[in-house]
């Protein structure tokens, strides 16, 4: 964000918002709000029963204290100087106390209050990014949305742990305190307070100077985040391509910007305070100097540095509040910029189709799809594939094969032409229905930090294990988990980084046929296989495609030739269709593909088809 929205005006709508996550909490909003006016009406007590002690213990006689408070110590004390000294000494303690105990009791209640907004804002949050469309992915950052659900909401919560309801507290604090003053020498409030001016023009720019910053800081998190979650994935092409050194060079750069954006912040500081300092020591100053001059009482004089220490205090860092709630409104923008995409998953109607069982037919009917138009990925592609039956889809890189099932789990809207299964559009399908009838094995298997157990359930704790140890008997991998350390709860850490490509690919397969899918779409599965293990695989895919409708990306030439049809794809355009045998007859652009191959390698039954 550049510095000139940091200077728009503040946005009252965007509080109002955020405002809006506090009803469920309004009890505890009105409490804190109630403790604040009790900590501004105690702030003045210990100054005045300190006047009061001082010029009883001097001159006999009370200063300029409230009438009612002298009946009421001299009625308690009889004119026993002892036993008033003690008595004034109890009452302050009680007084602090009490301070302190609402001084706790409003830190907690504004905390927690905070912390709630934040719980319901980032739940908020993370349920609209599971119902984003997966564009919004390919074109955000990782790392931006992790900043927004994270840092960003917790700046929020600053708004309310140390923002709102603090500077409502120190304002009251400051009001009851000036008041106090007034009534007590109007003369010697107004000398005291001839440097105010200068701390107030001190504060605004202060608070300008700050906010500046703290944007650019909240703009170098940001790109911070993005950075490291992009690398930390991607570190293994950083260091296959050797290109640590250049990387590193960036996040120098990166670094460097938050560092500056930081120092600059604590510039302000380290200025601001000094300066805070100062005016704080004219006034007393001023005030020492009047006092002297006028004669008046010592007590007088201790109970107005007591009072300008209470307004100095929450003006010292009043300018530091106003740019936590605007650094907060700058976040709580981002947070609703996520929570306001419309590009998300339409939620499904009431009368939603969700069959009790699913044959598996399916039909692509001039489907056309770009992922950002016009530029289109799939043009007017029309095929059919019958229940039971092994559709392979060959093409060259970027020939439209993972679109098409992509497209068929509706991940994304088709922009032109229509899918059905069943001979039901899956517009008209519930979301869950469909993609529960369908299971995917991908190339590139994703692992999340777990046990194998809870890679396999995706953490569905209403599937047994013994369901779990049926499956891959079946595939013929509960032999290789159980020489796992801690067999089915061995962690397999991120991303199964403690496992072979081989490996994962295995609990992929275990993991799709556990819920028994109607549609099997297996994309290029075998790409990371050894050939040792390709045995095994090519077993469990047989067993897995048995009785159901396949959508199968080739790779290894063995598969295409079991397919009941091959789709041949080349720019996003059906170049043709036909069973492995026909193709190869009718010499076009199948039989080159694989004529080609032939001639690059001599062992056929493991050509790669792309």
């Amino acid at each position: 964000m550049s510095s000139s929205t940091a200077k728009k005006s503040f946005d009252f709508a965007g509080f109002a918002r955020v405002l809006r996550y506090v009803r469920p909490y309004r009890r505890l909003f009105v409490l804190s709000l109630l403790l604040a006016l009790l900590m501004g009406a105690l702030s003045p007590v210990r100054g005045v029963l300190i006047q009061y002690t001082v010029d009883k213990g001097l001159k006999g006689q009370p200063g300029s204290v409230p009438g009612w408070l002298n009946q009421w110590f001299d009625g308690i004390s009889h004119g026993d100087m002892a036993r008033f000294v003690v008595l004034v000494s109890v009452l302050q303690v009680v007084v602090l106390l009490v301070e302190t105990l609402v001084r706790f009791a409003f830190a907690y209640g504004t905390a927690r209050l905070g912390q709630y907004v934040v719980k319901d804002m980032r739940t908020a949050v993370f349920k609209k990014i599971l119902g984003l469309n997966l564009r919004q992915f390919d074109s955000t950052p990782i790392g931006t949305l992790t900043t927004r659900t994270v840092n960003d909401i917790e700046s929020i919560n600053e708004i309310f742990a140390d923002g709102l309801i603090p500077i409502i507290a120190d304002f009251l604090t400051i009001v009851i305190t000036l008041a106090t003053m007034f009534y007590m020498d109007w003369q010697l409030t107004l000398i005291s307070l001839i440097p105010f001016p200068i701390l107030l023009v001190a504060t605004w720019i202060f608070k300008e100077s700050v906010n500046k910053s703290f944007t650019r800081v909240r703009n170098a998190v940001s790109q911070l985040n993005a950075f490291v979650q992009e690398h930390l994935t991607g570190m293994q092409m950083v260091q296959a391509f050797n290109a640590e050194t250049r990387e590193f060079g960036r996040f120098r750069q990166i670094n460097r910007d938050h560092r500056n954006a930081n120092i600059n912040a604590i510039f302000a500081y380290s200025v601001f305070f000094p300066v805070v300092e100062v005016v704080l020591a004219i006034s007393l100053g001023l005030l020492v100097w009047w006092v002297a001059g006028q004669r008046l009482e010592a007590g007088k004089l201790i109970a107005f540095i007591l009072f300008l220490n209470q307004i100095f205090r929450p003006l010292r860092v009043i300018a530091d509040k106003f740019n936590v709630i605007q650094m907060g409104m700058v976040a709580s923008e981002r947070v609703f910029k996520v929570l306001d995409n419309p590009d998300e998953m339409p939620a499904p109607a009431p009368d939603a189709w969700q069959p009790a069982t699913v044959r598996g037919d399916i039909s692509f009917r001039q489907v056309s799809f770009g992922y950002q138009p016009p530029a289109m990925v799939l043009q007017q592609v029309s095929f059919e594939v019958a229940a039971g039956h092994t559709l392979a889809i060959v093409g060259s890189t970027g020939s439209g094969k993972t679109t098409i099932i992509s497209l068929l789990n509706r991940l994304y809207e088709v922009q032109e032409g229509s899918i059905a299964i069943d001979g039901v559009d899956i517009r008209q399908w519930h979301p869950e229905a469909l993609r529960s009838r369908i299971g995917v094995v991908l190339q590139d298997v994703f692992l999340f930090s777990g046990s194998v157990l809870d890679n396999i359930t995706l953490r569905n704790a209403d599937i047994p294990q013994e369901r779990v140890e049926e499956v891959c008997r079946l595939i013929g991998i509960h032999d290789f988990i159980m020489q796992l350390p801690g067999q089915y709860h061995f962690n397999v850490m991120e991303r199964g980084a403690t496992l072979s490509a081989g490996q994962r690919q295995l609990l992929s397969f275990a993991r799709c046929l556990l819920y028994n899918p109607a549609i099997l779409i297996l994309d290029e599965a075998t790409s990371n296989i050894d050939s040792e293990s390709e045995a095994l695989i090519q077993q469990a895919i047989d067993k897995m495609i048995a009785g159901r409708t396949a959508i199968v990306i080739a790779h290894r030439l063995s598969t295409i030739r079991k397919a009941h049809q091959i789709l041949v794809l080349d720019r996003g355009e059906v170049k043709e269709m036909g069973s492995h045998e026909q193709l190869l007859a009718a010499g076009g652009h199948y039989a080159r593909l694989h004529e080609l191959q032939f001639d690059r390698k001599k062992a056929p039954r493991q050509q790669v088809v792309e």
